[in-house]
């Protein structure tokens, strides 16, 4: 097992991120704190990484590797696969790449990513 080592203290708000990143129904706010690139991703009722995402990224499924926690709302994910999970406010989850998903119900969703925020809804260049 890897262990991740912090060398200084530093504290970043993600009202005033270092990034935004506004693809349809999507907010994406980044702070990097020491060596570390931290997410809040924030979906609209309605949202779906293939109609809102994939047009920025332009690949065929997310391919990010994911892990987060959920503040709130839901989220379904699917992978290439057939495998499925829900994930709700209080979830930790990974999620790996190949996959599709989607906003449940009429609340957004926020979580926190700790993974793939670096480069989610970033736009090849």
């Amino acid at each position: 097992m890897t262990t991740n080592v912090v060398t200084q203290l530093q504290v970043k708000s993600h009202n005033s991120p270092d990034e935004k990143r506004r693809p349809d129904k999507t907010e994406v706010d980044i702070v990097s704190v020491g060596d570390y690139t931290i997410g809040r991703f924030s979906f609209e009722p309605g949202w779906r990484w293939s109609e809102c995402i994939k047009p920025v990224v332009h690949t065929d499924s997310c391919q990010n590797s994911h892990v987060g926690f959920c503040v709130s709302g839901r989220l379904a994910v699917e992978t290439t696969d057939g495998g499925r999970i829900d994930i709700a406010a209080g979830d930790s989850y990974t999620i790996p790449p190949g996959h599709d998903a989607w906003v449940e119900g009429g609340d957004p969703f926020v979580g926190v990513e700790f993974l793939s925020a670096a480069t989610f809804a970033k736009a090849a260049e």
